[in-house]
């Protein structure tokens, strides 16, 4: 511990978190008011235009699934043509046009605009920004690693604790054009705060497509894909669920009591406002789960990353199952208190910290050097996989008469458990999961002159 204290954190870390924190924050604003945009401001032609709640959920979790679909082009060109570094700046003024387009035209082009830019420049920098941290580091600092990771994702979620409370509140008082608009302009200022960093970043080159071929489609290459993308597709029922607090979560708390007594204040939560529980909860879960949790239960049980993440996956079904009698209340007439979604959210706060950082840093050592960027691509692959049976699921249910075949609680109760079910089938694939420790060295890296353009 001594001897770990002394390692100095690179250089560049500060631009990389200063970054994420304001990217996260445009990102996480967008997407917090994008369900009640599509209910309640969308217009058409000047006329009100609003979608229906399943729509709105459809719509909702096809941008999510692109978004997380386009990592994979993004991890590509990275590793390929332009190198970490030129592809996250490059897609990030992508990004900064659509949060323009979401903010000037509020109508149905607007949103598909607005939301295709977005898709294609937040999901393009993904793999490369996450990526891009583990290159920082080397043999000698590796150690640092998962703190770096934790302190990472704490910056995401910091980013996102302020825009779910802050840009709703905007939409309330002063519309979509500022609502949308915000975001846009921390979109702007996350992309010069990476600039800034330019001259103490570890760059790493890409390495050509002759160089990624060969890597790809070595024994090392297609066993690290086949063995992680099956993991993912089991992950992925995690992330069909985790979403959809974005969705039929802020859905349902439109139907709940809102009203907050802390008993020195009293306030109500727009239903936008309840998914800050998250990442107001991750701030307070990584350190006590990095410090606290984990050395404390590996006395007794050894808590593997996959251990993690099953254990993760079962949370994450539980969380559900509280929303499900809380829909079964509604349904009987009453009002809820929003205190049964908080619940929900501590437990599908804690999956989250044990599917998702776990996952992301299980990731990075397990690709092989020149496939770090690909390798994130796959698992944001994975969320779009999720996202996208959320939105094949809430296509399917709607009858030709425009009733719904899964209504009310049994909604809930259907992904509770298929999430149940996916977690004990994963606990069979991760007892035979073997697994790998790749770490960049600065020996690993290719001569940049001998990089094939």
């Amino acid at each position: 511990m001594a001897e770990e204290n002394k390692l100095k954190y690179p250089k560049g870390i500060p631009y990389i978190i200063g970054n994420e924190l304001s990217e996260r924050f445009s990102y996480y604003g967008m997407r917090a008011i994008l369900v009640v945009f599509m209910t309640q401001y969308l217009m058409t032609q000047g006329r009100p235009d609003p979608m229906s709640e399943n729509e709105a959920t459809t719509w909702y979790h096809l941008f999510t699934m692109v978004n997380y679909f386009t990592p994979i082009l993004g991890a590509i060109i990275a590793d390929v043509f332009w190198g970490k570094y030129k592809t996250i700046i490059l897609l990030s003024i992508v990004y900064v046009l659509g949060h323009l387009a979401l903010a000037i035209d509020e109508s149905r082009i607007g949103l598909s605009i607005g939301l295709t830019l977005i898709a294609i420049g937040a999901g393009g920098i993904k793999p490369c920004v996450s990526a891009h941290v583990g290159d920082q580091f080397e043999e000698k600092n590796k150690s640092l690693l998962e703190k770096i990771f934790g302190y990472f994702y704490f910056s995401i979620n910091l980013g996102a604790a302020a825009s779910t409370l802050l840009i709703p509140f905007l939409l309330d008082n002063y519309g979509p054009h500022v609502a949308f608009g915000v975001p846009g302009l921390l979109m702007f200022i996350a992309t010069i705060v990476f600039w800034r960093g330019r001259k103490v970043f570890i760059a790493i080159p890409p390495v050509g497509w002759k160089a990624y071929k060969r890597d790809v489609f070595s024994p090392q290459g297609k066993k690290a894909i086949f063995n992680l993308s099956v993991m993912y597709i089991f992950i992925s029922i995690f992330w069909s669920l985790f979403d959809q607090s974005g969705s039929s979560w802020v859905l349902q708390s439109e139907k709940m009591d809102r009203m907050v007594d802390l008993g020195f204040v009293k306030f109500e939560l727009l239903a936008s406002q309840i998914q800050a529980i998250n990442p107001l909860l991750i701030m307070l879960f990584i350190p006590l789960f990095t410090y606290v949790l984990y050395p404390v239960t590996n006395k007794f049980f050894q808590m593997t990353p996959l251990r993690k993440i099953t254990i993760g996956m079962l949370l994450a079904g539980f969380s559900f199952v509280i929303v499900a009698v809380a829909e079964t209340s509604i349904l009987a007439g009453g009002t809820p208190s929003i205190i049964w979604q908080f619940w929900a959210y501590v437990i599908l706060t804690a999956a989250e910290v044990m599917v998702s950082i776990t996952g992301l840093e299980f990731s990075y050592t397990q690709s092989p050097n020149s496939m770090k960027s690909f390798v994130m691509g796959l698992w944001f692959l994975g969320v779009s996989l999720g996202n996208g049976i959320t939105a094949l699921v809430n296509a399917i249910i709607v009858n030709p008469d425009g009733t719904l075949k899964l209504t009310g609680s049994e909604y809930f109760w259907f992904f509770a458990i298929l999430m149940f079910v996916t977690a004990i089938a994963f606990v069979f694939v991760a007892s035979r999961y073997k697994t790998e420790s790749y770490i960049q060295t600065r020996d690993s890296l290719p001569d940049p002159l001998l990089v094939e353009n």
